[in-house]
This record gives C-alpha cells, sequence and structure tokens, in this order.
C-alpha cells in the first residue's frame, strides 16, 4: 500500500528507470496489473510499464482495452499525463487486427467526450481520430451513413456501457464531430472539417500535438499579424463635417 503522491513517482520512472536494470521484469507483472485496476491518473501512468510488459515479455492481460476504454473520461482531456496517455493510446490502438466495433467504440468516446474538451486537446484528438479511420476504414460508416444523424430520433451509441463490444458504437454516426465545425476557436472548426473530405492514406503525425497547451494557442493568436483592411469613408470637413457648413467655410481642423 502506497501513498497516492508515492505511487505516481514510482510509476513515472518505472518504465525506464527501473524495469531496465531488472533481471526479471515480469515481477512486475502483478504491481503494475493492481496499479492499472485503481483508476485515474494512476491507471494513465501504469500504461507505460505495462506496455513494455506487453510488447518485450509476452505478458498477457485479459481485458486489456475493455480497461483502456474505461479509462476514457471527461478528465482525460485535462490530467498532467495527457501527452503519455495519447501517444501509448496511439500505438495500443495502431495494429490493423482490431476489430471495427472495437476502434469505432474507442472514435465515438473520444468524439462524445471532445464536446467539452480544451481547444489545445481538441487540435491534438481530431487528428488522432483521422488515423484511427486511416488503419480501420470499416469504421468510416461513422461519418459516411446514409443521412447520417438527420434521420435518427436519437443516438444508439450507450456512452454508459463500460464494455466496447456492447455500446453499439457501429450503430451510430459521427454527429459530434460536426459539431466541432462550428467550435469557437476557427482552428479547431478548421480541423473538424477534415472528416467532410477524403483522408489522404498518409498518417498525421501527432507528435508536436500532444504537449500543445493553452498559453502556446493564445501565445500564437497574440503574434498574428493583422491584416490591413481598406475603409471607405469620406474625409470630415470643419467642425461638425457637413459639407455646406458654414463652419466649413471659416475653420479647419489641422
Amino acid at each position: 500500500q502506497l501513498p497516492t503522491g508515492l505511487y505516481k513517482k514510482v510509476l513515472v520512472i518505472l518504465h525506464d528507470s527501473i524495469l531496465p536494470y531488472m533481471n526479471e521484469p515480469t515481477l512486475m507483472i502483478d504491481f503494475l496489473t493492481v496499479a492499472y485496476g485503481i483508476g485515474g491518473a494512476i491507471s494513465l501512468l501504469a500504461l507505460n510499464g505495462l506496455f513494455i510488459l506487453i510488447h518485450q515479455h509476452n505478458l498477457e492481460y485479459p481485458d486489456f482495452y475493455k480497461k483502456l476504454y474505461s479509462l476514457l473520461d471527461p478528465s482525460i482531456y485535462h490530467v498532467k499525463y495527457r501527452a503519455r496517455f495519447f501517444h501509448l493510446a496511439d500505438l495500443f490502438l495502431s495494429s490493423s487486427h482490431l476489430p471495427a466495433y472495437l476502434v469505432a467504440a474507442f472514435i465515438k468516446r473520444l468524439s462524445r467526450l471532445a464536446l467539452t474538451a480544451p481547444p489545445e486537446a481538441l487540435l491534438m484528438v481530431i487528428p488522432f481520430i483521422c488515423n484511427l479511420f486511416r488503419r480501420h476504414p470499416a469504421c468510416k460508416v461513422l461519418v459516411h451513413r446514409p443521412n447520417g444523424p438527420e434521420d435518427m430520433s436519437e443516438d444508439p451509441y450507450i456512452m454508459e456501457e463500460s464494455s466496447p463490444s456492447e455500446s453499439r458504437a457501429l450503430e451510430s454516426s459521427l454527429w459530434e464531430i460536426r459539431s466541432l465545425q462550428n467550435h469557437y476557436h476557427p482552428d479547431v472548426a478548421m480541423a473538424a472539417t477534415v472528416l467532410n473530405q477524403s483522408l489522404s492514406e498518409i498518417e498525421d503525425d501527432i507528435s508536436g500535438l500532444l504537449e500543445l497547451s493553452a498559453y502556446e494557442l493564445f501565445d500564437k493568436e497574440v503574434k498574428k499579424k493583422a491584416a490591413d483592411v481598406p475603409l471607405e469613408f469620406e474625409q470630415i470637413r470643419g467642425l461638425f463635417g457637413k459639407k455646406n457648413d458654414i463652419f466649413a467655410e471659416h475653420f479647419a481642423l489641422d
């Protein structure tokens, strides 16, 4: 039983400062699986160590993707370790052998949570979702469903369902991204319109967007050079600006 603060410190350094120097890294399986089941930021941080054990030491974790899916909650776009989580999620969802219903569930849940996400997170997650469509073309039915959400009396997707296979994501439509096309931030609105067009085969590089902060967005907007806007106006004559005014004959504005 570790205090929460110490738990986080251990998990942050575990993947590169502890596991590589152990003769038997598999001894950490129980510790990491328990940490992964705790939830919140501790589960996010446990992903790094689990990733190494799964890919390098043949760890088989039952219901791994179900647990990963359950980690997606509104806080995922606001936590300190957001970049680390999405980097690993990108790796875990990179296999083309994943079933379409599973990837569709991740796409739909990320899109639904995006409705309350800050702009810096949206500029990262929209290309992330586009990459998932490129890897799994069967999921494009979410975007290109005939008549889309207009003919749906309600969204069949079940947000409260913890199992991706029972969420009915493939029956739904991606109306959330269409809503983001009217976002107050112009960069987000422009990014969301990408799904209206056919996606290129080359994936977007999201590595530079994972660490994007609100300060960087604000700084970028402040440093934009305003374009000169041509204005048509009539130059004022005299004190009151009237053409045939007696004051215009005897007074002038210097």
